[in-house]
């Protein structure tokens, strides 16, 4: 029997129904489904930050950015110590005054090396100085005998200096062999002007035999030994040992040299008060007979009809190196003749020349 009372109603609308009943049982499992998926996500996302993401993000923001940071800060730390260090010395300078002693420094070592390159350079200098003044007392003192003052004192230097004391021998041309080629012509052309105006009725025979007279090696030694240059030649090791022989062999180059350098320098007009100071008296002597004496002889002894002179060497004496020859010239119907030389020709001109002399034949001489 059904009971329709009011409360069983209201009750019975109240009870869900089947339909409800099964729906409300699956929305629940469905609710609760949704929170698994929900926890899965969040366990699979929460581990990567709390594991090795974490370690390799604190690991990277902790170790490279601070390290460049902290490399950084310390050299700016060393800049700003360095900086303030400068600082405190120039301070430390201003503070003691320009009459205070300089600080010393910590470091010792290359002050000591720039004060040792220091000296080494000053030490060279003074030494180049000083051999440039004595160079130059020495060229002042020749210029004074010579009485020409150089422009270029560097012509003079070369005027005097022999091929031996050159450090390279390539360099043949810094000694005094070109000079001496130019002063030889340039001697020629002002002895060849003097004796010109100096004998106008002269021919050119004489006037040529004066002028070989006058220019000859022999003639250039004696100027140069009368202005004192023997002393003044600059010679290498060879040169001093080949000692004074070699010493008059050059003098007269040394004397041409000279012209030529003064040529150079001052031009004809000094070149030729030169030669005129120290020739003029020459060219006024007495001239000495030029022909060989030998030749003389000859040429008398045929204007006799008598035969060509014979030379015999008498005697010979003396060392290997310094001989001493004794030659005696005959000649039919006359007295041998003798003479005394260093060389087998010398003595014949010196035995012609007794010849010459003692039969009153004129024309010789017996200059070698």
């Amino acid at each position: 029997m059904i009971d329709d009372s009011p409360e069983i109603q209201t009750t019975q609308a109240a009870a869900p129904s089947p339909q409800s009943g099964t729906a409300a049982l699956d929305s629940p499992a469905k609710s609760v489904s949704r929170p698994r998926s929900e926890s899965k996500s969040e366990i699979k996302s929460e581990p990567k930050p709390d594991g090795r993401s974490e370690a390799k993000s604190d690991t990277k923001s902790d170790t490279k950015p601070e390290a460049k940071v902290e490399a950084k800060s310390d050299k700016a730390e060393a800049k700003t110590e360095s900086r303030g260090a400068d600082a405190s010395e120039a301070q430390a300078e201003t503070d003691a005054g320009p009459d205070a002693p300089p600080a010393e420094k910590s470091d010792a070592k290359p002050r000591s090396k720039a004060k040792g390159s220091r000296g080494t350079k000053s030490a060279g200098a003074s030494a180049t100085k000083g051999a440039r003044a004595a160079e130059k007392a020495a060229n002042a003192a020749i210029e004074a005998r010579i009485g020409h003052h150089f422009a270029d004192p560097s012509l003079l230097s070369t005027a005097v200096t022999h091929v031996s004391a050159l450090k390279s021998s390539k360099k043949r041309g810094d000694s005094y062999q070109r000079l001496e080629f130019l002063g030889d012509h340039v001697l020629g052309l002002i002895v060849s002007d003097m004796l010109y105006r100096s004998f106008p009725s002269a021919d050119e025979g004489e006037l040529s035999k004066r002028l070989a007279d006058l220019v000859r090696k022999e003639s250039c030694a004696d100027v140069a030994k009368s202005l004192g240059l023997l002393d003044d030649i600059k010679l290498g090791a060879v040169g001093a040992g080949a000692g004074a022989r070699l010493r008059k062999s050059v003098l007269g180059d040394v004397c041409e040299a000279v012209i030529g350098a003064i040529f150079l320098d001052g031009g004809y007009a000094a070149a030729a008060g030169f030669v005129e100071r120290n020739w003029t008296e020459r060219m006024h002597k007495p001239r000495r007979p030029l022909r060989d004496p030998k030749t003389v002889l000859q040429e008398w002894a045929q204007g006799k009809g008598l035969p060509t002179p014979v030379y015999r060497e008498v005697e010979r004496t003396g060392p290997h190196h310094d001989p001493q020859f004794r030659v005696a010239v005959d000649l039919p119907g006359l007295e041998s003749a003798e003479g005394v030389g260093g060389s087998k020709r010398a003595a014949e001109k010196v035995a012609a020349s007794v010849m010459i002399e003692r039969e009153g034949v004129s024309g010789g001489s017996n200059d070698g």
